[in-house]
């Protein structure tokens, strides 16, 4: 791939796009030289300057095998714009948000055969930058993993195994995220919530795809975390709305029904869909002697789905020596103490599991990322201060993201890039008052319309963030017709909720992930 004093600038970019320094003199020319009023002051009706595409377009090659990937990547603001009806009359488009995308292009390749995936992150609130500069993209960041982090300035290299092998890229931050904001005078809120940022990430697929000529291309959708549930309803929402159907989506540390994620007092199933889990974690932390992480699961599984739950049904009817056997029952399976469990009610909370793990050497395992261990504040606490699988990979992709996007994409802005951004909370689920956030119907409707649409879903056994054993128990109801199930693959990884900061994981996900494109697109990357 080629670096900033070896990369050249396109000259003559795409007539839809801006470079960034023609961008600023639209908008000096918009803000206008307008005549001053009296006393030299401007006039008081002045206009404001409306918001323009500013896009930096460069050229790279990438060393995949033996081929040299010459491809386009351009990066900036993309305007959405809604159409403005005054009294039943039409007056115009008017600019409602700006959206950061980056999107890598093949060069010379037949749109008509060259697939194109979107990609982009969770939260709420986060930004591409995991996937992009993690898993999907032509470079990635290099920063060691559990037990061995490097230390900071990290370094960016070439990712040999960038789904742009297969598949042209375009990686979306939602407003409020990375440098996405609204347009002057509108108000962010608004998109703050489930159904608006549907419309938003949903129109600019639409935007990117019109404008780039991809109505033909195979497409692709892929989600990390809340990234998925938005994945699953976007495949619903372009069908409905644009007609543009997908062939696949790629489902990574999946979750379509939060209700299997979020226990609470009258809900004891996330409860025990975390248990397999807890016992992965407790197995990398050396909890299980000798024993393979395939028996653990397997143990795990087997109570998490039969005996746990009738436990749990009980409640007071449990008999001293039944709640006696259950709490050691999952002790042994958890790594923890009988009493510890029997404390807790036969319920394990997730972050006061990572807090009690290790807690007698003083240290937490991640949440997102169960194989990280960090330091507790203190040795009494209930809950970890902070979750130091977060702590270890948030510095690198900062640095590694700002760095590259100024020194090589030549897009240069600064406002702050939000990696997570806590002003979208609250996050508004009206949609879903007195249910469950749930999308495993939409997605449902989008397999039946389109029965053509395949489905990948990629898991980490020590995620306990999105834990797999929940992903499979939703994805065993969805309510799809038998002949549609083949349409679903799984792959599984030793590793966290960002599966690819574990370097043989990351091998292997690439591959499987590029297998799927090239299945779900009819073998016709370009």
């Amino acid at each position: 791939m080629s670096h900033p004093d070896d990369s050249r600038s396109a000259s003559e970019p795409a007539d839809h796009l801006a470079p960034a320094d023609q961008v600023a003199q639209a908008r000096s020319d918009e803000a206008g030289e307008r005549p001053a009023g009296a006393g030299g002051q401007p006039p008081a009706a002045a206009a404001v300057p409306q918001p323009v595409d500013d896009l930096s377009v460069t050229q790279h090659t990438l060393r995949v095998g033996r081929k040299n990937l010459a491809y386009t990547a351009t990066a900036g603001r993309v305007v959405l714009r809604e159409e403005h009806v005054a009294d039943g009359v039409f007056k115009g488009q008017q600019a409602r948000a700006e959206m950061f995308v980056t999107s890598y292009v093949l060069d010379g390749a037949d749109p008509a055969k060259r697939p194109v995936t979107f990609a982009f992150n969770g939260g709420p609130g986060s930004s591409s930058v995991w996937l992009h500069l993690g898993l999907f993209g032509p470079r990635r960041i290099v920063m060691g993993d559990a037990g061995e982090l490097l230390p900071p300035p990290y370094e960016l290299a070439d990712n040999a195994e960038s789904l742009l092998a297969v598949s042209d890229l375009v990686f979306i931050d939602p407003v409020s995220t990375g440098y996405s904001r609204m347009a002057s005078g509108e108000k962010a809120d608004e998109y703050h919530g489930y159904a608006r940022d549907l419309d938003a990430v949903g129109e600019l697929i639409r935007l990117w795809t019109s404008r780039n000529g991809r109505w033909m291309s195979p497409k692709f959708l892929a989600g990390e975390s809340y990234g998925t549930l938005r994945a699953a309803a976007l495949a619903d929402h372009l069908q409905e709305k644009f007609g543009l159907y997908c062939n696949g989506i790629m489902l990574i540390s999946s979750v379509l029904n939060m209700g299997t994620i979020g226990p609470h007092s009258d809900n004891d199933l996330p409860t025990t869909l975390f248990l397999p889990t807890y016992a992965a974690i407790a197995h990398y932390h050396g909890k299980h002697g000798r024993k393979s992480l395939r028996s653990v699961l397997r143990d795990a599984e087997d109570f998490a789905s039969r005996d746990y739950p009738w436990l749990l049904s009980r409640g007071n009817r449990l008999t001293e020596g039944e709640r006696r056997e259950a709490a050691e029952r999952l002790a042994s399976l958890a790594g923890l103490s009988a009493d510890y469990v029997e404390r807790s009610n036969l319920r394990l909370e997730h972050v006061r599991f990572y807090t009690e793990l290790l807690r007698s050497s003083g240290r937490s395992v991640g949440r997102l990322d169960g194989r990280f261990t960090g330091w507790l504040h203190e040795d009494v606490a209930e809950r970890w201060d902070s979750d130091p699988s977060y702590d270890a990979i948030c510095g690198p992709y900062a640095a590694g993201f700002n760095h590259y996007v100024r020194s090589e994409l030549n897009y240069a802005n600064d406002l702050p890039y939000e990696l997570i951004s806590p002003k979208v909370q609250p996050w508004s689920f009206k949609d879903f008052e007195g249910e469950s956030v749930n999308v495993t119907r939409r997605l449902a409707k989008a397999m039946r319309v389109n029965r053509h649409l395949q489905v990948h879903v990629a898991l980490g056994y020590h995620d306990g963030a999105t834990p797999y054993f929940a992903a499979e128990h939703v994805l065993a109801h969805l309510p799809i017709p038998e002949e549609l199930r083949d349409n679903i693959s799984t792959a599984y990884y030793p590793a966290g909720h960002m599966m690819y900061v574990h370097e043989p994981s990351r091998v292997q996900q690439s591959e499987d992930l590029a297998n799927f494109v090239r299945s779900a697109s009819g073998r016709r990357s370009g």
